[in-house]
């Protein structure tokens, strides 16, 4: 029987078990993510056998490009909260404090525990350090109107750490190939970090104005199909994306950018509608990703690297994001609750693998690749599966927790 049409049933029925029973199981503790990696892993060799090819890096790299891109333009279409609005203190602490801190702590972990290579340290810590904006919609921002500090500061986060984690990507790098860090180091900081970071924001900002004024204009003149208009938001990513990469800046600060941009131009019921479809493709996208990785995955490298993926993923899921996530949102006033889930929704997944198939690409190869791509993998999986039990109970919690402290302060307002 021809295994194509028996993936397409597979995959089909899994569509169908999974829209159909929705209702249960958002009550249950299992994130989607959770379920298609399960299902990936049930099509893989251990399971029916129905997906054998194993696709090589550059494939991986543009699938999950993409995936990114549309959530990082959906996770900036959802955030309106005005640049000086408290919320944007979080982020700026998650960013610039917590994401350096992360970096250097899984790389002093993996050099001095593991006996690895700084420049090799340093990469597996910028491609496991972003926060993934494509597994975490659970605990994002749910709507336009969403201001609650910590769906803000987790969707800020994820759409912000995927493309700043690209500078220290190119550290490793170029520590790999030249462990004489000041022969570079002067290029890397006005090339990789300052310009790239600039020309991503300003280009976010400039295209995306660019392209949602002609929108504008063009409908008072002759409206466009209604059908046809939702695809204004995918060609607005590609073409923001591409004319950033074209001016050698990072396209993904400049696609986030952008749906900030976007958000704040559109009408309402605009906002809405091109919401809505960015994330339906960004969930189509995952059940693709997430089955793929699934099916990916093998016993023997996993087992080989599991002492080194326990070190790792342990140290950053329970110690360093934790501690490093209270550390850095001291001082403003933030609820321990807010500042405790901070530290713990730190789930990583499709962005960092972008950045090890983007690494293999660059070069990255030998023992070296090999074990930052296990320990990388076996680690998304980790998060997947904690992450994906988790997330369904904590965040009811904390939805129970500030709707008392709500009302215990509009009772405090009644009785003053």
């Amino acid at each position: 029987m021809d295994t194509y049409i028996l993936i397409m049933l597979a995959i089909g029925l899994l569509l169908l078990v999974i829209t159909l029973s929705s209702g249960w199981l958002n009550r249950l503790p299992l994130s989607y993510a959770l379920i298609y990696l399960i299902a990936g892993i049930g099509l893989s060799p251990y399971g029916l056998n129905l997906i054998q090819v194993r696709p090589d890096a550059e494939f991986l790299e543009r699938l999950t490009e993409f995936v990114v891109l549309i959530s990082l333009f959906s996770c900036g279409l959802k955030i309106s909260c005005p640049l000086r609005h408290w919320n944007w203190n979080a982020t700026v602490r998650l960013i610039g404090g917590l994401m350096p801190l992360t970096i250097a702590a899984v790389a002093a972990t993996a050099h001095y525990g593991l006996g690895m290579g700084w420049g090799g340290a340093v990469l597996l810590g910028a491609i496991l350090a972003p926060t993934d904006p494509v597994l975490a919609s659970d605990v994002q921002l749910t709507s336009v109107n969403d201001r609650d500090t910590l769906r803000f500061g987790l969707t800020s986060e994820g759409g912000l750490n995927d493309a700043l984690a690209f500078p220290f990507v190119y550290f490793g790098l170029h520590w790999i190939e030249d462990p004489k860090w000041h022969h570079w180091i002067l290029e890397w900081t006005a090339v990789d970090l300052l310009w790239e970071i600039g020309a991503g924001i300003v280009m976010g900002v400039v295209v995306a104005r660019i392209v949602a004024k002609t929108y504008q204009q063009l409908q008072r003149i002759r409206p466009s199909d209604e059908v046809m208009e939702v695809f204004v938001s995918l060609g607005t990513v590609l073409l923001v994306y591409s004319l950033t990469e074209l001016a050698h800046g990072y396209g993904f600060i400049a696609v986030f950018v952008a749906g900030v941009v976007v958000q704040r131009t559109y009408d309402p019921e605009k906002q809405q509608v091109h919401l809505e479809f960015t994330e339906t493709i960004e969930k189509l996208l995952e059940v693709g990703t997430i089955l793929l990785l699934g099916s990916l995955l093998r016993i023997e490298p996993m087992l080989r690297f599991l002492p080194q993926t326990l070190l790792i993923a342990g140290l950053l899921l329970f110690v360093i994001r934790p501690i490093g996530a209270w550390i850095c949102t001291t001082g403003e006033g933030y609820r321990p609750i807010v500042r405790g889930l901070f530290g713990w929704f730190g789930i990583r997944g499709v962005g960092s693998i972008y950045y090890l198939t983007f690494a293999l690409g660059e070069g990255l190869e030998g023992g070296v690749g090999e074990q930052i791509a296990w320990i990388t993998l076996s680690t998304i999986v980790l998060s997947v599966v904690l992450h994906g039990v988790t997330s369904t109970p904590l965040m009811k919690w904390y939805e129970r927790q500030t709707g008392r402290q709500q009302k215990r302060a509009r009772m405090s307002v009644r009785n003053q």
